[in-house]
């Protein structure tokens, strides 16, 4: 039981549970943006309104989870040196067994897309464009300094448009946004290469001005909507969850220091995506998907985010 027991732990770290929580929230969203969500409430929603959401947060559920096991599949030999308690170097589980779960998650994630999209195609295409971004970036893309932490950009912009897709004439129109979430996790992305060895101040300034760029165009655009007062608490949430800890390391660029900044910045995702929500919804869908946050925090505790 005990062997059963460890084999189920180790596949739920390979698939790092609290980003995932992040990825659906992502979906939620690009729904909201879409419109989607306009003139709904809670009480009037139905299975036919509801199931393509469901549809595309299982998609983004099998597309992140499948990514970031290949991202420990390629980087099996290095973890070994670096991370050796990660399920593969560990032993837990083989990497035979680790390219297995993947690919299957990765297809799961492709086909729960051209479900929703069926008819015009943008959803299904969109989840293996996230598939194949996910892949370039774990076997070329994060040896890049410049490339790689836009191609990890890329993965959560096209996660954005997933969700936006609900709508194809919406994708059409608000396509532009998916720029958004590439430059932050870009930024994110880009002080996490100091997390083992330590990283440099200039680096982590370059990442604190692309998060106020990403902050104050939130504020922008939710102003534009006329949702500001309602977007606001969730835009100074999100700032406060990313500037904290990146303020440290500005301070001391310590690996430790950046682990935590990373981790962070990707929980935070949560609070960015509550806010388009509320910008583009209604509060008490943005509420909602705040509530994914004790949720995500909670598995961080338990799994491993980095």
């Amino acid at each position: 039981m005990s062997y059963i027991v460890s084999k189920l732990i180790g596949y739920l770290r390979l698939t790092r549970p609290a980003n995932i929580i992040t990825a659906i929230a992502d979906i939620l969203a690009g729904v909201a943006i879409s419109g989607y969500f306009i003139n709904v409430t809670f009480s009037t929603t139905t299975l036919d309104f509801t199931l393509p959401v469901v549809c595309l947060c299982l998609a983004t559920i099998g597309l992140y989870g499948g990514g970031v096991i290949f991202n420990d599949v390629f980087d099996a030999a290095l973890d070994s040196i670096e991370r050796p308690e990660r399920p593969i170097p560990s032993g837990i589980i083989s990497k035979t067994q680790a390219i297995i779960l993947g690919s299957y998650l990765l297809l799961v994630g492709i086909l729960a897309a051209f479900s929703v999209g069926r008819l015009n195609g943008y959803s299904g295409w969109l989840a293996i464009g996230v598939a194949v971004s996910a892949i370039v970036y774990n076997k070329w893309g994060k040896h890049h300094n410049f490339l790689g932490p836009v191609n990890m950009g890329l993965c959560r912009g096209l996660n954005l448009l997933l969700g936006l897709s609900i709508v194809p004439d919406a994708l059409e129109t608000y396509w532009w946004m998916g720029i958004i979430p590439v430059v932050y996790i870009a930024a994110v992305t880009n002080i996490s290469r100091g997390e083992v060895h330590g990283g440099s101040v200039k680096s982590a300034r370059l990442t604190a001005f692309c998060y106020a760029t990403v902050y104050i165009t939130m504020g922008i655009l939710a102003a534009l909507h006329h949702r500001i007062w309602t977007a606001l608490p969730f835009i100074m949430l999100f700032a406060l969850m990313i500037n904290i800890p990146l303020f440290k390391v500005i301070k001391d660029p310590s690996g430790p220091n950046i682990g935590k900044a990373v981790k962070g910045g990707i929980i935070a995702l949560i609070a960015m995506n509550a806010a388009w929500v509320a910008a583009f919804a209604t509060l008490p869908f943005a509420l909602a998907v705040l509530l994914l946050l004790p949720i995500s925090l909670i598995l961080g505790k338990l799994f491993a985010v980095t």
